[in-house]
């Protein structure tokens, strides 16, 4: 059986997408289920398009969600160099072997004449003009021009690419992992270029080339690349490497929350949530552009939700550790149809992921908040802040927001919970609870309700009537976490403090 060995082939670019990250993790759970080799690759030969520090970017972001790389950039490994652009003598001669077998050819058209063919047959009705099996025959290559003069345009050193030779009436078949036979008609494919004026190679070339060097046997990627994918399988058949060509695999499309398009980063910048692994700032333009990471999300939360864009278990489990994913994922479950990119289901990763972690670890988050903003706390004192309020968090940095009541006084009060339920009963109740919890030794979850119930049994008022004034008064607020752990963890005098100001305070709104 041949040894799984798969590839993740990002351009440095810009920064890595959040597709980007899927497509990773999809080689990686496989690789990991069959036993395999997870490479990196960086494909870097648009040096026009490089951008400093996007591959070092890279390599953050996968390290950050948990994927592994065991060749590659960054490794090394025996099938080195790793970049594409340090390949470029490889695909010279794989260009060389295609135009000596009459598979590809030299063409030393100018841009203007280019254009010229692209305003001709726009002007003759063609909707998508293209250098195909019958336009290159009206174009100058080597196809086309004596062969004494593409010898003396080579030697004097012309500009010029290689050109794939398309067959004009072949179908070529594909036999895709997710999405069965495909079937193009040779006619449908433009003489795509295989080699750039530069020297350098497009990603049609090099990518078919690496996958044959490095041995790769599957090829899972996104489907943008499925149109290209005839054009690499006639690569294969004309380099020879039918019998190794890789299984391929083209991922769904992440589709807008609303499903009308493919994602983008306008998408998200619009909607308000990030479309990259990490802090992204733009070396050209300095935009700066925020990340899951810094976002709050957890590394295995977002892992888990991106799993789940595309694939599905076939049962109803939804939390998957990254090793129950890499057990249970499936090639064969991986749908054809696009997913909307749901950020709302992201959060609900992260909330579960949160509330499963010990209120031990949760408490560092808000120590780590308190600190940056100089208030002294206990750790004692913080694992039982997250205990309380870890229900109503979705992001670690909401610790200290949904906890901020405890450490700061409120100085306004909820209108509508004082014009509902701030009345001479409820301030009757507590100025003699406050009075009682003077006389406690200490104030704690069972003595605090037990006095509270002594007192209004005392008045003969229900003590659910005073719950939402006797919050008010401590927060500020007319909801929250449980209250009588709300004034454990204030402490009596704290409690008290908060009671007599607010009693001061709404003193007025007493009918």
């Amino acid at each position: 059986m041949r040894e799984v060995r798969v590839r993740f082939a990002p351009s440095p670019t810009g920064a890595l997408h959040i597709g980007g990250v899927r497509t990773a993790l999809f080689n990686y759970l496989l690789a990991r289920q069959q036993n395999g080799t997870m490479i990196l690759r960086v494909e870097d030969t648009d040096q026009a398009r490089y951008v400093p520090g996007a591959e070092e970017y890279i390599l953050k972001s996968l390290e950050w969600v948990g994927i592994k790389i065991d060749e590659g950039v960054g490794v090394g490994g025996p099938y080195a160099p790793y970049r594409q652009s340090e390949r470029k003598p490889m695909y010279m001669q794989y260009a060389q072997k295609l135009v000596d077998e009459g598979n590809a050819y030299y063409a030393f058209d100018t841009e203007q004449e280019l254009d010229a063919m692209r305003e001709r047959l726009s002007a003759a009705g063609v909707a998508s003009p293209q250098y195909n099996s019958i336009t290159r025959m009206q174009m100058r290559n080597s196809l086309t021009l004596p062969e004494d003069e593409v010898k003396s345009l080579l030697q004097v050193g012309t500009s010029h690419v290689v050109r794939l030779k398309v067959p004009r009436k072949e179908e070529v078949r594909l036999n895709d992992m997710i999405r069965g036979w495909v079937m193009v008609h040779s006619s449908q494919i433009d003489d795509k270029v295989l080699m750039k004026s530069d020297g350098m190679p497009t990603y049609h070339l090099a990518n078919v080339v690496d996958d044959y060097l490095m041995k790769i046997s599957h090829v899972i990627r996104g489907e943008e690349w499925l149109p290209s994918a005839p054009l690499h399988v006639l690569l294969y058949k004309y380099l020879g490497w039918e019998e190794d060509m890789p299984q391929f695999a083209h991922l769904p499309l992440l589709l807008k929350p609303t499903g009308d398009g493919k994602l983008s980063k306008r998408d998200a910048d619009q909607m308000g949530f990030p479309i990259f692994p990490l802090d992204w700032t733009d070396p050209t333009s300095n935009e700066k552009a925020p990340g899951f990471r810094e976002s709050g999300y957890l590394p295995e939360a977002l892992v888990n939700f991106l799993a789940f864009l595309g694939w599905n278990p076939g049962t109803t489990q939804e939390i998957f550790s990254m090793d129950e994913l890499i057990k249970a994922f499936s090639v064969a479950r991986i749908g054809k149809a696009g997913i909307k990119f749901d950020i709302h289901k992201a959060q609900w990763f992260n909330q579960q992921y949160l509330r499963s972690k010990p209120n031990e670890v949760l408490a560092d988050y808000l120590l780590h908040d308190l600190q940056d903003k100089n208030i002294v706390c206990s750790r004692e004192k913080a694992i039982k802040i997250v205990s309380v309020i870890k229900e109503r968090v979705t992001f670690p940095q909401d610790f200290w927001e949904q906890g901020r009541f405890l450490f700061i006084p409120p100085d306004s009060f909820d209108e509508s919970v004082v014009n509902k339920k701030w009345n001479s009963e409820a301030t009757n109740v507590l100025n003699a609870y406050k009075l009682e919890i003077t006389k406690l030794p200490l104030l704690n979850a069972t003595n605090a309700k037990s006095t509270l119930e002594q007192v209004t049994a005392t008045l003969g008022i229900a003590t659910g009537k005073i719950l939402q004034a006797l919050r008010l008064s401590l927060t500020g607020l007319g909801v929250g976490p449980d209250l009588m752990m709300i004034m454990e963890i204030m402490g009596k005098d704290e409690v008290v403090s908060r009671i007599t100001f607010a009693l001061q305070k709404l003193a007025v709104k007493v009918a």
